[in-house]
């Protein structure tokens, strides 16, 4: 269904390279060769109930956490709001 095309895309979104490359810095079930320089991607859903949180710590996560090696993923346009709510989809299974 249109549920899982958008899931879809948010798992090749966040486990690309090229776009959010989730995986370079988070563990996620399902990924390989994953880095652990930020938290576990996990319980994401009830972590983050709160859908808003979530997208602005992805777009600008340097807003919460001045010292934050995460890039500013919508701020500086790697990412789109579109791409970042894929993620977020995507997240929200993990």
């Amino acid at each position: 269904g249109l549920a899982d095309e958008g899931t879809k895309a948010g798992r090749e979104l966040a486990f690309s390279s090229a776009k959010g490359n989730c995986i370079g810095c988070h563990v996620i079930a399902g990924g390989t060769q994953m880095g652990d320089i930020g938290p576990a991607l996990a319980d994401i859903a009830r972590r983050f109930p709160a859908r808003d949180e979530l997208f602005r710590r992805i777009w600008d996560e340097s807003a919460y956490n001045p010292a934050t090696l995460m890039p500013p993923f919508g701020r500086h346009g790697i990412l789109s709001a579109a791409e970042i709510d894929l993620i977020i989809d995507f997240l929200y299974t993990r």
